[in-house]
């Protein structure tokens, strides 16, 4: 194989690697939330939340494979330290459920904006592309739900 193909090849699979990890991070995130949460509504959500990001990483793993790299197995230092501080928040606040969605919002951002940058800088091939437009999508759709229940509650 050309040198040139495998170092492409290389720099996607990184790419999908990073992405992955933060998929990681976002599922263990929400799987934590649930548990922090008494409305039953908003336990439903992070549940499928959780859920949908699991599937996400699994598609990016895929794709990693695709490229004849080694997925990540697992989240990132920095994902677990905003875990930890979310639940740590979450024992200090007097209102649960705003703070953590408030967290969930902020990762959800955070994740669209990586999103964003990776369709933007890239000459990725047009299937995976559709992949990751489809799943910024799907985060575009979670930060209006979040929004929608953190009004709900407040």
């Amino acid at each position: 194989m050309n040198k040139d193909i495998m170092k492409y090849e290389k720099k996607i699979s990184d790419k999908l690697n990073e992405l992955l990890v933060k998929n990681y991070d976002a599922e263990k995130g929400y799987i934590n939330a649930i548990s922090e949460v008494d409305n039953v509504s908003v336990k439903n959500f992070f549940k499928n939340m959780a859920e949908q990001r699991s599937k996400f990483a699994r598609q990016l793993r895929t794709e990693i494979i695709t490229y004849g790299e080694i997925p990540e197995d697992s989240g990132s230092f920095k994902g677990t330290m905003h875990r930890n501080w979310m639940s740590l928040r979450a024992t200090f606040s007097s209102n649960n459920e705003e703070t953590i969605l408030e967290e969930a919002l902020r990762g959800e951002k955070a994740s669209l904006d990586e999103y964003n940058e990776l369709l933007s800088n890239n000459n990725f091939p047009s299937r995976l592309i559709e992949l990751l437009r489809e799943q910024r999508n799907s985060i575009e759709a979670a930060i209006n739900s979040v929004k929608l229940y953190e009004e709900v509650l407040s």
